[in-house]
């Protein structure tokens, strides 16, 4: 049973960061999916996949990893960078493609 810690991304639908700022721990599915032959809905029945635990800080998610004996991973966060733009460039006169209209 392993676990992985790891801090979401901001969600793209989004300019905010809710959400983003706390950690998780999710444990990694012990076996694989099987699709209902009547239904076909996608199943498990493995009950672990259903936990999601939340965590303000990294260190809180290792604590508890280890002393529930829970072996982890920690994925380390992309923090995106972002680029300042300015809604006047897109009429510059060296434009890599031409303004067309």
């Amino acid at each position: 049973m392993t676990a992985r810690i790891f801090r979401p991304a901001k969600n793209a639908m989004q300019s905010g960061r809710g959400k983003s700022k706390h950690w998780v721990l999710v444990f990694e599915p012990a076996i694989a999916r099987s699709i209902d032959p009547l239904m076909g809905y996608t199943s498990s029945t493995d009950m672990n996949s259903q936990v999601k635990l939340n965590f303000d800080t990294l260190e809180e998610a290792q604590n508890y990893a280890q002393r529930k004996n829970i072996e982890y991973v920690v994925q380390q966060p992309h923090d995106s960078t972002s680029k300042k733009v300015a809604y006047a460039d897109n009429f510059k006169s060296d434009r890599a493609t031409p303004w067309t209209h």
